[in-house]
């Protein structure tokens, strides 16, 4: 007989936008999905399709101007290229202080840790991302370490691709113990 899903009735925010890295937006997504979450993609419009930096497309769901913190269990930064033209808008930046500010998971893999950075929760946390970001991340108040995956409280980071086992894993050991 199949498992109960783990994560039945949590609602997970996940930013998209153009050049976003494919595997660390799919990979999560469809991870939650399996654990019974559900994943909600979040671009600058709602029911836009973003092409990723492979070209695989992800549409969005909803806004991110049209979302509330109150009703998701927390945030997924992808990384590619997206993640620098995103950290710029206020209502994003805005968001990620929100899950934070409650408690709630914020989890960035490789260039998404910049979501982080622009949202100023980075001051006294440990951390990893992209190598390609270490003096942003260090420069923004964050213990950097080179690990697979790093946790510190309700924030969840890991530096690329290959981490995603272990990423996807920290997630969803975080969100059951929310």
């Amino acid at each position: 007989m199949p498992s109960q899903p783990t994560l039945a009735g949590k609602r997970i925010l996940i930013f998209v936008g153009d050049i976003y890295e494919d595997l660390e937006l799919w990979y999560p997504h469809l991870r939650l999905k399996e654990a019974g979450a559900e994943s909600v993609l979040a671009g600058q419009d709602a029911g836009e399709v973003y092409a990723g930096k492979h070209t695989y497309p992800a549409k969005s769901d909803v806004s991110f101007m049209d979302v509330n913190a109150n009703d998701f269990d927390g945030v997924i930064c992808p990384g590619g290229f997206m993640p620098d033209k995103l950290r710029r808008e206020d209502k994003v930046k805005e968001l990620v202080r929100q899950f934070h500010e409650q408690g709630k998971l914020v989890a960035a893999i490789c260039h998404g840790g910049w979501f982080l950075a622009s949202a100023g929760i980075c001051h006294g946390t440990r951390q990893t991302g992209s190598p390609g970001i270490k003096d942003d991340m260090v420069h923004a108040g964050v213990s950097w370490e080179d690990a697979e995956v790093v946790v510190d409280g309700n924030i969840v980071t890991s530096r690329r691709p290959d981490d995603l086992p272990a990423f996807c894993q920290a997630i969803i050991d975080v969100l059951e113990k929310q």
